[in-house]
């Protein structure tokens, strides 16, 4: 048989192995295990007294005044729309393609969601789309760093600016991620991370949020963190509410009406993981990097990267490649994905579902405030497509460079042949 005929058409497949160390993740250590039986040893999962100094500790490496752990990154990003003044009524902008959080977040806070498009090459929100959508209810701007690429953070400041808008950065794909020598997470007014188990920074379950504001950061404890504040008006408190005095009288209960401190074992994974994360990070990169600076030279694909002095993917969290049919005689996306899982790598077309197109947001009414809870949803071309421009890849955790050979070998295959496919 002719080793060069496609898999998909009865060739062999490139790739037998599956190289499952590749892409275990996150690394755990002993250290990690330790830090964590400490604090179930001590009986202190609910305490703050960790938490606060992962906090710290994260918040110097980002290079944020203020950091705040959260149970859950969904809880980091209700906290930041609260303290930026989202209440029932208020109209936030945020992409269609992103994780359901960044949007239910303001369903949650009484908000309504204006959907904007995303950019075809940075496949983050598009800040073109934003302006023409702004309103008198209009209270913020959500940017989503999507698939660890770095929003055009400049353009979308630049406009929330010329409307005194608040921008509230979802950083959950992009840890250690930078824009033009800043970290993702610090470059609007306030962010929030998921740290959940899936994440390239993960402690088991969490979120954290950033700030330079001393305002916003006392907010989101007054909004779900009432035992930073003491347990009452009349408690010690263990936080000082320094820009927010007028508050002082609700300490006691939280202001959100919701628990989001984070559990101490993942504060105590956090500060370890934090430790070697910057190297890990780097390794990925190089991994990554590796892998498509051995496809540029081939038609179809495109690396979904940014690149630039002071700009990086961070841990390219669930990394994606851009497909471009004109370049192979139309040749499918989804069918050049057939090709690819049939040489031995698992790649599917797409992106996440765009959420105007979700009943949740067109129809579902989820509260029961006799309205829905998403401006008329029109086309978004770019976000409503990404089947047929878009496509999952390898995310590789080593520079195994022997290994991503092996994987490069199968792109290199498929686009070589690629008319077998038409």
């Amino acid at each position: 048989m002719n080793e060069r005929v496609l898999a998909v058409n009865g060739g062999e497949p490139e790739l037998r192995e599956s190289f499952p160390d590749m892409f275990h993740w996150p690394v755990v250590t002993r250290e990690d295990e330790e830090a964590v039986i400490e604090v179930l040893r001590a009986g202190t999962m609910s305490g703050t007294d960790i938490t606060r100094v992962f906090e710290r500790e994260y918040a110097d490496w980002a290079g944020a005044k203020y950091g705040l752990g959260t149970c859950n990154g969904t809880a980091a990003l209700q906290e930041a729309l609260w303290a930026c003044g989202v209440k029932t009524g208020s109209e936030v902008i945020c992409p269609s393609m992103t994780y359901w959080a960044s949007a239910a977040s303001v369903v949650a806070m009484g908000g309504e969601v204006v959907f904007a498009d995303i950019d075809p090459v940075t496949l983050c929100l598009d800040p073109g789309d934003i302006e023409h959508r702004i309103t008198g209810r209009t209270v913020a701007i959500m940017a989503v760093h999507y698939a660890g690429h770095p929003a055009d953070m400049d353009s979308i400041n630049a406009v929330a600016r010329r409307h005194g808008l608040k921008v509230i950065e979802d950083a959950s794909h992009a840890q250690g991620g930078f824009y033009r020598g800043r970290m993702c997470g610090t470059l609007g007014d306030i962010s929030g991370t998921s740290l959940m188990g899936g994440k390239a920074f993960a402690v088991g379950e969490g979120g954290i949020v950033l700030t330079d504001s001393r305002e916003l950061i006392e907010k989101c404890m007054l909004f779900g963190h009432y035992e930073r504040l003491g347990h009452s008006q009349y408690a010690q408190a263990s936080e000082k509410l320094t820009a927010c005095p007028e508050y002082t009288r609700f300490i006691g209960i939280p202001m959100g009406g919701v628990k989001h401190r984070m559990n101490q074992t993942c504060a105590a994974m956090g500060r370890v993981q934090l430790k070697y994360y910057p190297e890990r990070c780097a390794e990925i990169n190089r991994a990554m990097n590796y892998f498509w600076d051995n496809l540029s030279d081939l038609p179809g694909i495109r690396a979904h990267r940014i690149t630039g002095d002071g700009c990086s993917m961070g841990g390219w969290y669930n990394p994606r490649g851009l497909f471009r049919s004109e370049e192979l005689d139309g040749l499918t996306c989804e069918r050049f994905c057939e090709a690819v899982r049939a040489e031995g790598v698992r790649s599917i077309p797409g992106t996440n579902y765009p959420l105007h197109k979700h009943p949740y947001f067109t129809s579902s009414d989820a509260f029961g405030r006799g309205r829905r809870t998403v401006a008329e949803p029109e086309y978004l071309p770019v976000s409503e497509n990404t089947a047929g421009t878009v496509f999952t890849l390898p995310w590789f955790k080593h520079a195994r460079f022997d290994i991503i050979d092996r994987y490069i070998a199968v792109f290199r295959k498929v686009l070589t042949n690629y008319r077998e496919l038409l």
